[in-house]
């Protein structure tokens, strides 16, 4: 057997070993996630077990080095790891900013201390982050943040406010950027720094969503002290920090996962005839018309992903990934609505889980706001990767 080979069989034996059955059944929502932190209630021990089994092998982030909690698997080993996962439907055993965001940015830009400190508690899922981008007055123009970081010598004097803050109020810790010199063009003077959710001045008021739900916070700094240890990289150059994160943000936003192909919940919705056909001719067409898509689309995903682990820089190929994945997701519950039919519609009730298909469909509308607008994202596409003039 080959090296690979042989990681594939022992990988395979261990995550039929490992993986309870529980943790082999498709996520209804975010809310069953595991998510992590010091607050962070599991659903079931499965759950926690789960977690603790895949993280003590540093499966959680299983490219990162071993010296900071990772696996250190190479690519090839990292495939294979998660195509055995998809062969026996195993959940991510973790769901974590820190490790689709800040974690790529703090392995780049971060000092070893830093690495040391925060890459294995995300890791093992006892810290959970939250992102401090987004202002009422810098939304898609985010380099006109307000939030000021004064210098008081050995650390900083956090004020302002963040909107959008996703889960603020049940994270941990808060990457953030902040402004440390005015005097200069938007994108000079920017700073990226970490501090901890319960320092004191931190604040947060849930944004409800149309969806009925608050995901979403507006969170407030009231001379918050920041200590110097905790700034990434170096004072008034984080938009680079901030852009490279953003490259990671917006292809996990459009990374939406494996989830149930809408072939198989039609089926059980509207059922099939007596050749096996999905009955519904305009809908089947519509559903594997999508399902197309969505395969191609996942190729092109994995094609992304490969390249930036190879050290490549997917710069603006991001913005195309963000785009398409986000129009994917909200086509995806346009159909799972149709197909469920007035069913789709039911707000409240025990039936629908409380009005899941609904509020699901709902939130996708968010998916071309968050990380940036669509229209900001058309935007570097047309200029960066079609090289159009502006």
């Amino acid at each position: 057997m080959t090296d690979l080979e042989t990681f594939q069989s022992e990988t395979r034996a261990w995550l039929d070993e490992n993986c309870p059955a529980s943790m082999r059944t498709p996520l209804l929502t975010d809310v069953n996630a595991c998510w992590g932190g010091r607050n962070f209630k599991f659903e079931s021990e499965d759950q926690k077990n789960w977690l603790d089994r895949m993280a003590s092998r540093g499966w959680t982030v299983p490219t990162w080095p071993t010296e900071y909690g990772g696996g250190g698997l190479n690519a090839d080993q990292a495939k294979i790891l998660a195509s055995e996962m998809r062969r026996i439907k195993a959940r991510s055993p973790l769901t974590s900013f820190g490790i689709w965001m800040l974690g790529p940015a703090l392995l780049k830009f971060g000092s070893h201390e830093q690495k040391l400190e925060h890459l294995p508690k995300i890791a093992r899922g006892e810290i959970r982050w939250c992102q401090g981008y987004s202002e009422p007055n810098a939304g898609s123009d985010l380099a006109s943040l307000a939030t000021k970081a004064e210098d008081k010598g050995d650390h900083y004097l956090v004020n302002g406010q963040k909107v959008w803050t996703s889960y603020a109020d049940q994270a941990d810790w808060i990457f953030c950027l902040v402004r440390t010199d005015s005097s200069g063009t938007k994108h000079h003077g920017v700073s990226f720094v970490l501090f901890d959710m319960e320092s004191k001045g931190v604040s947060t008021k849930p944004i409800k969503l149309i969806s009925g739900n608050s995901p979403f916070c507006e969170t407030f700094f009231d001379d918050v002290e920041v200590p110097k240890a905790n700034l990434v990289g170096e004072e008034d150059k984080g938009w680079t920090i901030a852009k490279y994160l953003l490259t990671h943000e917006r292809t996990g936003i459009s990374d939406m996962g494996m989830p149930t192909p809408l072939s198989m919940l039609a089926k059980d919705k509207l059922g099939t005839n007596e050749d096996g056909k999905l009955i519904g001719e305009m809908t089947r067409h519509q559903i594997a018309e999508h399902e197309i898509d969505a395969a191609a689309f996942v190729f092109t995903l994995e094609r992304a992903k490969d390249q930036a682990k190879a050290g490549g820089d997917i710069g603006a190929f991001s913005s195309m990934l963000k785009y398409y994945g986000t129009e994917l997701n909200k086509q995806r519950h346009e159909l799972i609505v149709k197909v469920n039919g007035s069913d789709g519609l039911e707000w409240e009730g025990q039936y629908s889980n409380n009005g899941d298909i609904a509020r699901n469909w709902l939130r996708t509308k968010a998916n071309s706001i968050e990380g940036g607008t669509s229209e900001v994202q058309l935007n570097i596409i047309s200029k960066r990767i079609l090289d159009l003039p502006v």
